[in-house]
């Protein structure tokens, strides 16, 4: 029988700590275009990615225009009752 040869991965060494506190976590953003984001999520939740739900309380600042744009498409998506 043929022998594997399976190496066990460690993580890179950091220079910055793996945890943060909540004051240090709320300092850490990060500004991307809505462009790629987009299909990472809308393929997360058409894969029914579990980790989402970890984000699920978490605020998003989108711009006022983006906002009511949505606001328009949620009411003209439901049908009539």
């Amino acid at each position: 029988m043929a022998r594997s040869n399976l190496r066990i991965y460690r993580e890179p060494v950091e220079s910055t700590p793996s945890f943060y506190t909540a004051d240090e976590a709320n300092q850490q953003t990060v500004t991307v275009e809505l462009g790629e984001v987009l299909p990472l999520l809308a393929d997360a939740v058409a894969s029914q990615r579990t980790w989402l739900s970890d984000f699920e309380n978490d605020s998003i600042t989108i711009s006022a225009d983006l906002y009511e744009v949505l606001l328009a498409y949620q009411y003209y998506r439901h049908p009539a009752a």
